[in-house]
């Protein structure tokens, strides 16, 4: 009975965060979508350059750069001191997320090297315990649960201090760029950064919403199959 009350209570608190937030993906993906911009940006530099122009801005040119065609994401690996360079020319907001990228790689390197370790401890936390749960092993699921949900926690504070702090830092490193470097005339840059400002109005809350989400998830899983665990004991 605990593990049904702890479901329905983490389905309850990720459709209030849901409400609060205003998660909405299909708005999200309609903001994303402009036509006009898409062709504007097409015209700017290459993905590759602007990053190289923008790591040159922010003083930190050891980065190394590897475009992968075959990925619509873009990432900044701590580990590798290296950002992936995504498929995505075709999209206005990729100025910013070059921008985005290139924050990431001047951060606190403790704390994006704390931010992955943990991220990796609770992974694999999860799993382990997850199929301990399944073959009986482990016999009180319930004090695993509060340490899943104690690196959850933890996990979610790192990465979302991260995250927002390059998502809310991106658009004045994209704005600067294209100042800088007199790219397009000044009525497009400014309607450009108004769409940015419009993305990360909502950006920036559905990011905190899926951080969350994912924690949420990962308690619900555990809580489901120790509930199924002890009913087959």
């Amino acid at each position: 009975m605990m593990y049904i009350i702890i479901i329905v209570t983490c389905i309850l608190i990720l459709l209030f965060l849901k409400i609060v937030l205003g998660f909405n993906i299909k708005e999200i993906k309609k903001l994303a979508e402009n036509k006009e911009l898409d062709n504007l940006t097409n015209t700017y530099p290459e993905n590759m350059e602007v990053a190289k122009s923008m790591l040159k801005m922010l003083e930190n040119e050891t980065v190394n750069l590897e475009e992968d065609k075959e990925t619509k994401t873009c990432l900044y690996l701590v580990q590798g001191n290296k950002i992936i360079i995504a498929n995505i020319s075709d999209t206005f907001s990729r100025i910013q997320t070059m921008a985005h990228e290139c924050l990431h790689s001047v951060q606190n390197k403790k704390t994006l090297w704390t931010q992955y370790i943990i991220s990796n401890i609770y992974l694999i936390y999860f799993g382990i315990i997850s199929i301990l749960t399944i073959f009986h092993i482990i016999k009180n699921p319930i004090i695993y649960l509060v340490i899943l949900s104690i690196l959850g926690v933890i996990q979610y504070i790192l990465k979302s201090y991260l995250e927002i702090d390059a998502m809310t830092k991106a658009k004045y490193i994209a704005k600067e760029y294209l100042e800088i470097n007199e790219i397009g005339i000044k009525e497009e840059r400014i309607k450009l950064i108004k769409e940015y400002d419009k993305l990360n109005e909502i950006g920036i809350p559905a990011t905190n919403y899926c951080l969350i989400r994912g924690v949420i998830i990962k308690i619900i899983i555990f809580s489901l199959i120790s509930f199924i665990a002890g009913i087959l004991l």
